[in-house]
């Protein structure tokens, strides 16, 4: 029942789920307005009543707490679809931004420079996560502080690791940025490829869920049954 209770309550924290804001001009909540509960809570609240509905006895209240517990925890852990699609959206659109900097870069253009002719041209979940280091770089930071700084980047460390170890080492900056659009394209298809093996595994399942129960409707009973009535019904 505590199992059920748990599956019930992350059911309702999916659904109820509220949208993520990503960006910092998110609107902030005014004054006075009631805050929306969290989903944890949310989700909590849920699994500790319906724990309380079917576990009976003295064992209720502890069965609440524990699965309020586990949920809370539970729901904490998710990953909001919206971050799995900005995530998702910035390593897709990765080699473009290398790809465009190569070209600039090959053009003349400076590292710093190249940054900037690209950022307004490419999508807009890249062009802010652009922006905010063409700002650092326009009121005069150091770029290998910048390009550090990119380095530690979820999605754009490649690119911003690149930038530093050419700035360090002296070497062609467009040639660096070249053999990293290879080598991200070379992930990519290796990626794609891999999720593309998946799907036989995860087909796998469901097939055999549907042709199990056939196989024994068409195949199995009618041997038994004409078994059962050439045995006991012919005799």
């Amino acid at each position: 029942m505590v199992i059920a209770a748990v599956a019930a309550a992350c059911a309702t924290a999916l659904a109820l789920r509220p949208r993520v804001r990503l960006f910092a001009s998110g609107a902030a909540p005014r004054r006075g307005q009631a805050r929306r509960p969290s989903t944890a809570v949310i989700a909590a609240g849920s699994a500790a009543l319906l724990a309380l509905v079917f576990v009976p006895g003295v064992w209720g209240l502890p069965a609440a707490v524990f699965a309020a517990l586990v949920t809370a925890r539970s729901v904490s852990r998710l990953e909001p679809a919206a971050i799995r699609r900005r995530r998702a959206q910035l390593d897709a659109t990765l080699p473009q931004v290398v790809d465009l900097m190569s070209t600039c870069l090959t053009a003349g253009a400076s590292p710093s420079g190249a940054m900037a002719r690209v950022t307004p041209v490419v999508d807009a979940v890249m062009r802010e996560e652009l922006s905010c280091f063409v700002g650092l770089l326009e009121l005069g930071a150091d770029p290998g502080d910048v390009w550090s700084s990119m380095g530690r980047h979820p999605q754009l460390g490649p690119l911003g690791r690149t930038l530093r170890r050419s700035a360090e080492t002296g070497a062609s900056v467009a040639d660096a940025l070249s053999g990293l659009s290879d080598e991200l394209c070379a992930q990519r298809r290796a990626a794609m490829e891999a999720r593309a093996r998946t799907v036989e595994v995860k087909a796998a399942l469901p097939l055999g869920l549907c042709l199990l129960p056939a196989f024994v409707l068409i195949g199995i009973v009618p041997m038994v049954a004409g078994s059962f009535s050439l045995t006991f019904l012919g005799a």
